[in-house]
This record gives C-alpha cells, sequence and structure tokens, in this order.
C-alpha cells in the first residue's frame, strides 16, 4: 500500500495527544539524549529541545563532562548530566533511565573507545526496560562494528544520511556500496537484515521497515547547515512514543508501524520548517534559524491534532 502525504498527515495527527489540563508533567513523553562531548555540544541541544518543542515534556541529556557547561548555558529547559566519561557513568545514567520513553543515542557524542563502551551497556539496559530506541550520528559509527547490539529489537529507529548508510550496509551486509549508489532497497535490505526501522536522509528521505516502505519527499531547503538531522531525532523521539503508546492502546493493530510513522513525521516536520527558515534567511540559514519555526510546521502539517 502506497501512503500520500495528506494521508500520513492525518494518521500523525491522530496519534498526538490532546491537551488537556487534566494531563500531568511527563505524560507526553520524557526522552533521554545520549550525547555531547568537548567538540560537540550543539548537537544534542538541538535533539533535546526539538523533542520538546514537538510536545515532549522532560529531556535529559547524558553527556562528557565539557559539554556539560555548555548545554546548561544553551537552555534552561534540558535537565543536563555530564556522566558519560565519569568514573561510574551506568549507576548514573541507570537511575534515569527508568524514569524515560524513549532514548536518541548519538548526537554529538564523539568516537572514543571508552564512551562506545559505555554506550554498548547504555543501549543493553534501554533494551531491558523495553525503551524506545534512535540512533543517528555517532551512535551510528558505533553500529558498524557493534551491530549485533540491537539486531532484531524492533522498537529501534535508525536515521542516517546516505554515507552512513552505505558505511552500515556495507559492514552489515558485507558488499560494497558508495553513498551516490544508495537506493530505497538498500534501505529495505538493510532494515530486513537487522530487523529495525531504517530512516535514511536524502533528497527524499526513504523509512523502511520489514516490507514496509514510506517516502518524504515534501520540499525541503537547500540549505544544508549541520544541525537539522539533530532536530530530525529528537523530533523523531516524542512522535515515537506517541505512536507506540497510541498503538499499544488500540485493539486494533497500527497501519503503520509506530516508527516508520515517527520517522515521517520527523522528516516532513524538519522539510517544513527548513523551507520556511530558508524563505527568510536564505543562504545565510542556520539550524537554529529552523528550529523556530518547528511550532508553524507543526500545525500546517498536523491541523487536526488537538
Amino acid at each position: 500500500m502506497s501512503w500520500s502525504s495528506s494521508e500520513l498527515c492525518r494518521a500523525v495527527s491522530a496519534v498526538v495527544p490532546p491537551l488537556t489540563a487534566a494531563a500531568h508533567k511527563g505524560q507526553a513523553g520524557r526522552v533521554g539524549v545520549v550525547g555531547g562531548s568537548l567538540e560537540y555540544t550543539g548537537a544534542p541541544y538541538f535533539a533535546g529541545i526539538s523533542a520538546l518543542r514537538v510536545g515532549a515534556d522532560l529531556v535529559h541529556v547524558f553527556c562528557q563532562r565539557e559539554a556539560g557547561v555548555p548545554l546548561k548555558s544553551f537552555s534552561p529547559e534540558l535537565m543536563v548530566h555530564p556522566v558519560l566519561d565519569g568514573t561510574d557513568p551506568l549507576g548514573e545514567i541507570e537511575e534515569q533511565l527508568g524514569r524515560l520513553h524513549v532514548i536518541v543515542a548519538g548526537p554529538g557524542l564523539g568516537r572514543r573507545p571508552t564512551i562506545f563502551s559505555t554506550l554498548s551497556h547504555v543501549l543493553q539496559a534501554a533494551r531491558d526496560r523495553h525503551l524506545l530506541l534512535i540512533l543517528d550520528a555517532d551512535a551510528l559509527f558505533y553500529l558498524n562494528d557493534n551491530f549485533d547490539t540491537l539486531q532484531g529489537y524492533p522498537n529501534t529507529l535508525l536515521t542516517p544520511n546516505r554515507v552512513e548508510l552505505a558505511r552500515l550496509y556495507r559492514s552489515v551486509m558485507q558488499t560494497e556500496l558508495k553513498a551516490e549508489q544508495v537506493k530505497a532497497e538498500h534501505v529495505q535490505k538493510l532494515a530486513k537484515r537487522l530487523g529495525v526501522t531504517v530512516a535514511c536522509k536524502g533528497a527524499v528521505d526513504v523509512i523502511a521497515s520489514g516490507d514496509i516502505v514510506v517516502t518524504c519527499d515534501l520540499p525541503g531547503s537547500p540549505r544544508r547547515c549541520g544541525g537539522q538531522g539533530d532536530l530530525l531525532s529528537g523530533a523523531a523521539a516524542t512522535f515515537f512514543y506517541w505512536a507506540f503508546g497510541t498503538a499499544a492502546a488500540s485493539k486494533e493493530p497500527p497501519a503503520l508501524p509506530p516508527s516508520v510513522l515517527a520517522a515521517w513525521a520527523a522528516c516532513a516536520l524538519t522539510r517544513t520548517a527548513a523551507v520556511s527558515a530558508f524563505g527568510v534567511h536564505g543562504r545565510s540559514t542556520l539550524t537554529t534559524d529552523i528550529l523556530k519555526y518547528l511550532p508553524k510546521a507543526f500545525t500546517t502539517l498536523f491541523p487536526d491534532a488537538k
């Protein structure tokens, strides 16, 4: 079955929880972002703040010590835990895992072996607690040699760009593939082999899970400044929790897996916000500009959400 953009927008609107005074703090989603290092502090900020802008209630960021102060200064909305390179990172992180619904791993994480070791334990602990998982950026690089960590865990969404997709494909499939050769069939083969959902970002975003392939070809911005993928992964976290909760509460199986619906929603939202920002700022558009247009993009795409 093929899905039009209007049909997908309606499907997304149906999983958005209504705004009501009866709701309690945390009910609309509690997200954990695992990332942030000396070199990269913007990425976890963008992921965390976009999750909040879409509608999550609480976001915790687990970062390295050097990233703690910058992240705390970026926003008072994020709860920042500079523990990834501490003496007992797992102990401190596991205290929070039981309170979370979704983990976004990778934005600004860095590639130090010690951090990757901690990431491995965090992912396993998240699986043990049946949390929803989104892996992007450096967490995808980690998967190149450790893809068995998440293989067969269906509540996983990977959000690679074409270069990251090709790299992971070569590792998993043991077949040569260049970024410019990536097609929808490669995305689907990788998703099937790993037993997860893969959303490959490109001129047209391709989202695959099992036999299902959905594309997002809404207009995007020609400005390719860094950080837009972090907005997407954070937005996907909130949508993932909402779609998963709606599916769990329904007596009927969903028409699309929650991970697929969440990925499409995040792709569409990021593209639409980027177009609006580019219309104002043009060549000078930054991801901080795009962030400002997420609310407008949300109401444009999902007007039926209550």
